[in-house]
């Protein structure tokens, strides 16, 4: 039996005035709703604009069928899929570079040393090479005069119309410029979904993982293309040392994003792709919290 959300609910408007409901019943799509989320969708689905607070009451999860088809109570216009994996102490993202250091550098315990009794805070420490983690690359990490992660503007980096290609690693692990022919990829995010963030955090994901070929880089050179990703520990042939595919993108202000993850939970296209990092001066590379946003109508299908 489907599942519904029976409430009533009180919204205050921050220029004054409210309204309030009773008895109302929405389809939700699965067992339970927060009272945030059904706030949020009441807000969403009337329209309502300069609201403050909104109060859920007397919420009750009832079985019976749904009654608008087409709309969902426990989405939103759109919602976002993490590609990022997490860093945490003593993670060995690249062989040969040193795993990040996490830890405090005020513990909560000291802290009540500092302030009122029932108050502590934790100031977390963080030490760690750029190249960790789900990370970026812009020029600078190539080229001396290339622009650094302070000098790419911020729309580079964020809902970035994007397409996937699928190049299974066990298929193949050189993907070449064959796979990006007759797509749709000028001006867009490239992200190659091989499957081998399946390895990720264990000794097989630094055994001959799949990369892109130079021909591959000078195809999407040529399309003008925006970004590349790839699931992969290194968009380039690890035995080759000229590094032709970073050379060649970056050389073009294409950026590079590698260690992504998740692939394989976003459709082909209909999707945009942001992967922000901080706002460094004279760094190259950083870890990002690479996302996708599939909208409502993406949903849906």
């Amino acid at each position: 039996m489907d599942k519904r959300v029976k409430f009533d609910f009180e919204i205050e408007f921050t220029n004054g005035g409210g309204i309030q409901g009773q008895d109302f019943c929405l389809d939700i799509s699965s067992d339970d709703i927060s009272d945030k989320e059904l706030a949020d969708y009441i807000v969403r689905d009337m329209r309502l604009l300069m609201v403050g607070a909104v109060r859920i009451l007397n919420k009750e999860i009832i079985a019976e069928p749904h009654k608008r088809k087409s709309i969902n109570a426990h989405s939103a216009d759109s919602r976002f899929v993490d590609l990022s994996h997490t860093i945490e102490d003593g993670l060995v993202t690249y062989k040969g570079l040193p795993a990040p250091i996490i830890c405090d550098y005020l513990s909560r315990e000291k802290s009540r040393e500092v302030y009122a009794a029932g108050t502590e805070f934790q100031i977390g420490k963080i030490e760690m090479v750029a190249n960790t983690g789900t990370y970026i690359d812009c020029p600078f990490h190539r080229y001396a005069d290339g622009k650094d992660l302070s000098q790419v503007t911020i729309e580079r980096f964020a809902d970035l119309e994007s397409i996937v290609i699928r190049a299974d690693y066990r298929q193949s692990l050189a993907v070449d410029a064959n796979f990006f022919k007759d797509k749709e990829i000028r001006g867009r995010a490239v992200l190659v979904h091989t499957g081998w963030d399946a390895h990720w955090n264990t000794n097989r994901y630094f055994e001959n993982p799949p990369y892109l070929t130079q021909d591959a880089a000078e195809y999407l050179q040529s399309c003008a293309v925006k970004l590349v990703g790839i699931d992969s520990m290194n968009i380039d042939w690890l035995q080759d040392k000229t590094r032709p595919v970073h050379s060649i993108l970056l050389k073009s202000e294409i950026l590079i994003v590698e260690h992504l993850c998740n692939l394989g939970e976003l459709p082909d296209e209909g999707f945009t792709f942001s992967a922000v990092p901080p706002k460094f001066k004279g760094v190259g590379t950083f870890p990002v919290r690479a996302m996708a946003r599939l909208t409502k109508q993406r949903i849906s299908d």
